[in-house]
C-alpha cells in the first residue's frame, strides 16, 4: 500500500509538473487560451507633479489602470498619499538606479555612504545605464532595491509588481536575478519578457520557474514610433494584440511649465511626447479600439493575488 501510494504521488506530481509546462498565463489565472489581456500600464509617478496628475487622470478617467512609482524621486509623497486614498489601485514600483534629467536629480534611498558605486561624484544617481555597469556592485543593488521597496510599504504603498526604470536591471544577468530573487521573497510579481533573456543569452528555463509571471508581450513606443506619430503607433498595437498577457507601456504627463523643465534638452520621452500619450489613453478611440479588438484588461494586482498569494 505504501508503495502503491508513492507511485500515485509520484503521477501526480508528474502531472502537475507537465500542467504548468503546457497550461497558458492567461489559463493559469482563468481566462481561456484564446484570451487577450493586456495591462495598459504608466511609468514614472513621482518624477514630477505633472507626472502624477496625468497618470492619476487617465487611470481614473481614461483605460490606463496600472501604473508604477519612483520611490527616489521628489513627488514620491504625493503619489505615495493617492495610492493610500485608493488601495484598491494598481500601483507597482518602478525601481530606480539611475536619474536622466538634465537639472532634476535624485539619488538612492539607502545611505550613500554603503552604496558608493550607484552614485556619481555629487552624490545623485547617474544619468545612463552604461555609467551605473562600470561602478556599480550586486550588493549595492539589492541594498538600494531593498530599501525602496521598504520605504513604499513605510508609505503605506502595496506593491503590485516590480519593474525597472530604464531598463537597468535588465541588461545585467545578475542585476535581473536579484530583482527576480526579490520578487519572489515579497511575493510581488516582476514584468519580465521573454526577450530579456534572449537579449542576455540567457537560458530562461535556468532563471524563471513556474511561480514566475513571463509575459507574452511588452509595448513601449521608440523615438522612430513618436515621429511617426503616436496615435498611428498606439492604434497599431492595439490592433496586432494577440492572446496572452501582454503590457503596453506609456509615459504620461501634461505638456507644460513643469514637465518642460524637466524635460529640458530631452525630446525623447519628453514632455510633448508625454502630453500625447495622455491624450490618447483618455480618448474615446482607444476605450472603442479595446472594445473592436475583444481585449481584456487586466492588472498587475489581480495576477499577484491569484498567484502568489
Amino acid at each position: 500500500m505504501k508503495k502503491l501510494f508513492f507511485i500515485l504521488l509520484q503521477i501526480v506530481i508528474g502531472t502537475a509538473a507537465l500542467f504548468a509546462q503546457t497550461t497558458t498565463l492567461q489559463e493559469r489565472l482563468g481566462y481561456s487560451k484564446e484570451t487577450k489581456l493586456l495591462i495598459i500600464h504608466a511609468d514614472d509617478l513621482g518624477v514630477a507633479h505633472s507626472e502624477n496628475a496625468a497618470s492619476t487622470t487617465a487611470m481614473e478617467k481614461g483605460v490606463v489602470n496600472s501604473a508604477s512609482i519612483m520611490v527616489p524621486c521628489p513627488w514620491f509623497p504625493e503619489i505615495a498619499a493617492y495610492a493610500r486614498r485608493r488601495p484598491a489601485a494598481d500601483f507597482g514600483l518602478h525601481l530606480t538606479l539611475t536619474s536622466e534629467w538634465k537639472h532634476l536629480k535624485w539619488g538612492p534611498v539607502s545611505l550613500r555612504d554603503k552604496v558608493p558605486g550607484l552614485i556619481n561624484k555629487n552624490g545623485f544617481f547617474y544619468e545612463s545605464v552604461d555609467s551605473l555597469y562600470k561602478t556599480a556592485t550586486v550588493a549595492e543593488v539589492e541594498m538600494e532595491l531593498r530599501a525602496q521597496i521598504e520605504r513604499a510599504k513605510q508609505f503605506g504603498i502595496d506593491p503590485t509588481h516590480l519593474d525597472s526604470h530604464m531598463g537597468a536591471l535588465f541588461g545585467r544577468s545578475d542585476f535581473l536575478k536579484v530583482l527576480i530573487n526579490l520578487g519572489r521573497e515579497y511575493k510581488i510579481p516582476v514584468m519580465l519578457g521573454k526577450f530579456f533573456f534572449q537579449a542576455l543569452g540567457v537560458n530562461v528555463d535556468s532563471v524563471v520557474n513556474n511561480r514566475d509571471v513571463l509575459l507574452d508581450m511588452i509595448y513601449i513606443a521608440s523615438p522612430e514610433d513618436y515621429k511617426k506619430g503616436m496615435k498611428e503607433y498606439y492604434t497599431r498595437v492595439l490592433k496586432s494584440v494577440q492572446p496572452g498577457v501582454n503590457c503596453l507601456i506609456l509615459h504620461a504627463a501634461y505638456d507644460n511649465d513643469e514637465m518642460r523643465a524637466v524635460t529640458i534638452d530631452h525630446p525623447d520621452y519628453g514632455s510633448a511626447w508625454r502630453q500625447a500619450d495622455f491624450d490618447f489613453f483618455t480618448s474615446e478611440e482607444c476605450r472603442q479600439l479595446l472594445k473592436d479588438q475583444s481585449i481584456k484588461l487586466i492588472t498587475w494586482r489581480e495576477i499577484r493575488d491569484k498567484l502568489l498569494r
